[in-house]
């Protein structure tokens, strides 16, 4: 088989290994692998469940998983955006978080009309994620401060200091997060009847197809883009061609944020309608999964993603139909993040391969050549004498 073509299947391999590892474990606590899994399935809507309650169906269960998935591209098209220059954004969650609080506070509180507080919770929401990702971009640029140790300090910073404000000033009584925004600033529609029944339509799907086009476009159709990749593959070289590297470090940042951004409100005012205080999301994690699954490509953000969100949305129906536990869903995407983190020595050494062989047989041929010509030498001077 082509060796360009086995590189394009190792993602596949990697999902297929860490079914295989989750199954065999699901397999020894007594449980049925295969049930499981298809419990999975029927969770996110993909397939029908034995029963439904009143006003659902498969049909509500679907939509109620893409809202889920929403976030879930829109994190991980961050990730992807600041691996492109060579930074690790793992303060995605933070970034959600700070977005969807600003956004709550200005908008969602605000008691505006759904025709003006739907497109300025957008906009509330990338100027935040702009401002956080800008931020750690500046510590990056002009402190040469680790992107992972600010991002890391950033992420607790934005969780404490927005719970103290949520449970000081924000506060619900009866279930302890922040008050419910109102619906006219949600990005998810409540509750609509149609037919026999009643569905939460999300759209910010619509938010997150756009931006996988445009970052697609941008990467690969303009020059700004190319720029940025150009700095990821050497910062050396890009600086010695005129660009910028501290401006596209902050550039790509400000993007990054800006996607997070996005995530979190279409999670935090999307999904949800309330903050948990002192809780990180677990999708701003589970994106560096889905970013490293997907090759940091937008169309593989999209395939890899609704895979980790299948497990994560479906985890709480096989739970309960299947008696497997919840948490197993929880590691077989950390055995697919671990198989994902030796991609690249897979791929290195499935592109090096014949090379290194031919290598090692030139270096035992040389070798050889030299013993043959010492011992020829040998010989001749045995016979002079």
């Amino acid at each position: 088989m082509n060796k360009n073509r086995i590189i394009k299947l190792i993602p596949v391999f990697t999902v297929l290994a860490g079914f295989i590892v989750g199954g065999i474990i699901i397999a020894a606590t007594g449980s049925n692998p295969f049930t499981a899994f298809w419990n999975l399935i029927q969770g996110c809507g993909l397939a029908p469940k034995a029963s439904y309650a009143g006003k659902k169906g498969m049909i509500t269960d679907l939509l109620s998983f893409i809202d889920l998935w929403t976030p879930m591209i829109l994190a991980s098209l961050s990730v992807a955006v600041a691996m492109r220059v060579g930074l690790f954004n793992i303060g995605v969650s933070g970034q959600m978080l700070f977005s969807g609080f600003i956004a709550t506070v200005v908008v969602g509180y605000s008691g505006l009309d759904a025709f003006i507080a739907k497109p300025l919770v957008i906009v509330v929401g990338i100027v935040a994620g702009a401002f956080a990702g800008g931020i750690i971009g500046f510590l990056k640029f002009k402190f040469n401060i680790n992107e992972v140790v600010s991002s890391i300090m950033l992420n607790y910073t934005f969780s404490y200091v927005i719970s103290f404000f949520i449970n000081t000033f924000l506060v619900d009584p009866v279930s302890r997060q922040s008050k419910a925004v109102s619906a006219a600033s949600r990005l998810t529609l409540k509750d609509v009847e149609l037919g026999a029944y009643k569905m939460d339509i999300p759209l910010g799907i619509v938010i997150a197809v756009i931006a996988v086009i445009v970052i697609w476009i941008f990467f690969n159709k303009t020059v700004s883009g190319m720029e940025l990749k150009a700095v990821g593959l050497s910062n050396s070289a890009a600086r010695y061609a005129g660009m910028s590297v501290n401006g596209n470090i902050m550039k790509a940042m400000m993007i990054a944020g800006a996607l997070a951004g996005l995530a979190g409100v279409t999670y935090y005012l999307g999904y949800f309608g309330s903050i948990q205080p002192r809780v990180l999301p677990a999708t701003g994690f589970d994106s560096i999964a889905v970013a490293l699954l997907g090759n940091n490509q937008p169309i593989g953000i999209v395939f890899a993603s609704f895979l980790i969100t299948v497990l994560s949305k479906g985890s709480t129906y096989m739970n309960s139909a299947s008696g497997v536990q919840a948490e197993i869903a929880n590691v077989i995407t950390g055995i697919i993040l671990l198989f994902c983190a030796c991609n690249a020595f897979i791929k290195w050494y499935i592109a090096n391969r014949d090379t290194t062989t031919k290598k090692g047989f030139k270096r035992k041929s040389k070798k050889a050549d030299k013993d043959g010509g010492a011992i020829a030498e040998a010989d001749d001077k045995k016979g002079e004498v």
